[in-house]
């Protein structure tokens, strides 16, 4: 190809195919205005705090409704959702999905047994914890093993019933799998053969036994507009969340999870994800591998 043809034709690649610079910026603004209008049109409707989420992430997921539903443009679908109910409750599944199995990175939940059982002894088995976006249960039911673990290995499994764990989520499905848990065999890859036996049904689906299901109270909480929906905690696990949102809403997030944990208590974030802003200086990191960290005590 000639250089002046190939000059055009980088050109025109530039412009957009239509040779026309200034449609592709118009093209781009109409489509941030709609996708803008209709973030707003999910908020008025269900709630969800959408300003507070990565557009990046946003996008991606509507993107994932928009394809299931043949729609190809942020207008068409804010249409579609006024016509069909249902789809919101799709959509809100499909912002909020969060992919989880029980014992998921292993070797954090072997460097927070000590921790846990170093809480069981100071609260008396009274121990309080929070799974804060808990999906569809593996986090929460996780964290009542590791409980049931510590007091079988204090010899006192007669405490177990006096422990708590929160389980909490915007997502309807999630929680509906949360109180009527059943598992494949698909989510058990992670965890030790040894306490799968002892603290699952033998046959798939897989059900806790009863003294975990005891301990999981299971709540509908929205994380980015409402309080704890219970204080103090001793443990606070929130993984593979706040990092789906804006830096604003994260440093408010840590900041109420600094407020509910009672002095000595335990967060544990996702391993990509770094505690930050005025809520830092109010924790210690006592595992920077695994994101256990531990709220100071007052002097």
């Amino acid at each position: 190809m000639a250089q002046g043809a190939r000059d055009q034709s980088e050109a025109r690649a530039r412009q957009g195919q239509s040779g026309h610079p200034e449609r592709a910026v118009v093209k781009s603004e109409q489509d941030e205005l709609a996708f803008r209008a209709l973030t707003r049109k999910i908020t008025q409707a269900r709630g969800l705090a959408c300003d507070s989420y990565k557009d990046r992430c946003l996008r991606r997921r509507i993107s994932v409704r928009m394809r299931a539903r043949g729609v190809h443009t942020f207008a068409d679908y804010g249409r579609l959702l006024e016509e069909d109910a249902l789809e919101y409750d799709l959509l809100l599944d499909a912002l909020t999905i969060n992919v989880t199995k029980f014992f998921r990175n292993v070797e954090t939940w072997r460097a927070l047994a000590p921790w846990i059982e170093g809480l069981w002894k100071a609260r008396r088995g009274e121990v309080r914890a929070w799974s804060a976006g808990c999906a569809s249960g593996e986090e929460p039911y996780t964290m009542a093993v590791a409980l049931a673990e510590t007091a079988r290995r204090l010899g006192q499994p007669a405490l177990l019933g006096r422990a708590r764990v929160d389980a909490t989520d915007i997502d309807r499905a999630s929680l509906e799998r949360t109180r009527a848990p059943a598992y494949p065999e698909a989510a058990f890859t992670e965890m030790p053969a040894e306490l799968v036996h002892r603290y699952f049904t033998p046959e798939p689906p897989r059900r806790p036994v009863p003294e975990l299901q005891r301990i999981v109270r299971v709540l509908k909480h929205d994380l980015t507009s409402e309080p704890a929906p219970a204080a103090p905690y001793d443990l606070i696990v929130c993984r593979n969340v706040v990092i789906y949102f804006d830096r604003p809403m994260q440093e408010r997030l840590f900041t109420l999870f600094a407020d509910t944990l009672a002095p000595g208590g335990l967060l544990l974030l996702g391993k990509v994800e770094t505690l930050f802003g005025p809520a830092r200086d109010r924790f210690r990191l006592e595992e920077p591998r695994e994101r256990i960290y531990q709220k100071a005590t007052p002097a």
